[in-house]
């Protein structure tokens, strides 16, 4: 591999060279002297990254090291990148950190999502190399067009603002050095030096939905509507950081007057102040909260700052929700109690003197059906059970119980989530190829009152999946072509 940065001199006055500088001055990323530990997967973004801050080492006075980490995901290719990437580090005398880790294992124990799990062992990976080794920042390789593509990605989820701002080019102590700069500009650079890089075949799966993003969307909005459709999202999404950035300032006071207790780990709010808020303040004052307590907002929903916002200002004085890893939701009176749990949360019967038609919202991972996990729905007292089976044990099943539903187990995407019904819910009922909503699915099936209270709804991710008790959706019914079927059991506490 030939890296053409004999000649630094020149090198640093290449164009991306410079803009790769600019980058890191206006938005303060790196001291003089900083040890900067660099994320390589080997890849083009990556490849330009660390030859970009090689060139730069000299004016910034940085002490660089590298780390990769092997997901396995890839027999063989993935252990090239893991060679690749340290025979560079090698050549160039820079300190290079690779470990391997089983994603597949991780993703069945967490119940996350692949990309999710991916990133979540990488950051953790880096961060652990850091405090072993004194590197003060991580520097990684988004730029110009993988904020497009997220920018676009969280639009078609309809996602708020944080979200469709993007990604920031500094969060707490990542730096992302490329971020103004395109993959084209990136490109051009490698081949401008005779930089080699390797290329990862999942980025043309266009199974996921970002890489269709990348692969058809993208050029299509270029191609029709926009030929600067990246740098216009990029636009969108650096006025919305502003803004935010803005908010949060005119949302401190309204959130610590909110507050009447802070800990680590445990939050109260007024829930006679947060009734005094507009829906926008008050969303935020909740998503604030679990933030602090949860530390992050990752897999947060929508649904789930609007579960607790109902929580919060209904009539009924108690009540609780359980969110994504371990937040639990507690309604006592006038506080809201947001607590961050050291143990799972799995569900046991509890005695409440709760009644139907409480809101609540339930998430199931993966991991807690593999672990046999019974959850309980204690406001309606309910139990639901879950088992993963083969495609050859479910034709041996009678299925005609209402309560046991029967789905496809690769087509749901984890967790799942139960909750109460809501007007605007809507699915594809089985043997159905339009969508109805949940309302009108009672309403032809002259389902009572009092039992519409007490029906679960069951999501995965944002679709319904089955109308408890009642009627699963079409897209996710086992079919000849079904290898592994998750089976979901409705059961009363007392039955």
């Amino acid at each position: 591999m030939n890296s053409g940065l004999d000649q630094e001199t020149n090198v640093s006055k290449h164009p991306f060279i410079q803009k790769v500088l600019q980058t890191i001055m206006d938005h303060d990323m790196m001291l003089k002297g900083t040890p900067v530990l660099v994320g390589v997967s080997g890849g083009p973004d990556s490849m330009a990254l660390l030859h970009a801050l090689m060139a730069l080492s000299d004016h910034l006075s940085i002490q660089l090291g590298v780390a990769h980490l092997n997901h396995c995901l890839r027999p063989g290719a993935a252990d090239q990148d893991a060679r690749f990437v340290a025979e560079a580090a090698k050549k160039y005398g820079i300190p290079c950190y690779v470990e391997s880790k089983d994603i597949y294992k991780d993703c069945n124990n967490s119940g996350l999502s692949l990309e999710e799990a991916s990133r979540n062992a990488r950051y953790r990976f880096f961060h652990e190399v850091c405090r072993k080794n004194g590197y003060d920042k991580i520097a990684v390789g988004h730029h110009q067009d993988d904020n497009a593509e997220l920018i676009l990605l969280y639009l078609l989820r309809g996602s708020g603002s944080v979200g469709i701002g993007g990604i920031l080019p500094v969060r707490d102590s990542i730096v992302r050095p490329l971020i103004r700069a395109s993959r084209t500009e990136i490109l051009g650079f490698l081949a401008s030096q005779d930089i080699s890089f390797r290329l990862d075949a999942s980025n043309l799966d266009e199974n996921f939905l970002r890489n269709r993003i990348r692969h058809q969307l993208i050029p299509l909005l270029e191609e029709s509507y926009n030929p600067r459709i990246s740098e216009a999202l990029n636009r969108l999404g650096n006025i919305l950081q502003s803004e935010e950035q803005w908010m949060n300032q005119v949302l401190a006071p309204v959130f610590e007057q909110t507050v009447t207790e802070q800990a680590t780990g445990r939050i109260i709010l007024s829930v006679p102040r947060l009734m005094d808020l507009t829906v926008a303040p008050l969303r935020r004052v909740v998503r604030r909260a679990i933030q602090q307590v949860k530390g992050d907002l990752r897999r947060i929903a929508f649904s789930h700052v609007d579960a607790v916002i109902r929580l919060a200002l209904r009539g009924r004085a108690d009540g609780c929700l359980d969110l994504p890893d371990r937040v639990r939701i507690s309604r006592d009176m006038d506080q809201l109690i947001i607590t961050k749990e050291n143990s799972p949360l799995r569900q046991t019967p509890r005695k409440m003197d709760t009644a139907p038609g409480l809101d609540y919202a339930y998430t199931i991972s993966a991991s807690q059906i593999a672990h046999g996990d019974v959850i309980y729905l204690h406001e309606i007292r309910t139990l639901v059970k879950f088992t993963r089976t083969s495609a050859d044990d479910f034709h041996n099943r009678p299925k005609k119980d209402g309560n046991v539903a029967f789905f496809d187990w690769d087509r749901i995407q984890f967790p799942l989530t139960i909750r109460n019904h809501k007007a605007d819910d809507w699915f594809t009922p089985l043997g159905m190829t339009g969508g109805q909503t949940v309302q009108n699915f009672f309403n032809n099936n002259k389902i009572p009152a009092t039992l519409r209270a007490k029906t679960p709804i069951f999501f995965s991710g944002e679709t319904v999946i089955w109308v408890g008790g009642f009627r699963i959706a079409d897209p996710v019914k086992v079919a000849a072509s079904t290898r592994n079927v998750l089976v979901a059991e409705l059961s009363t506490e007392n039955g």
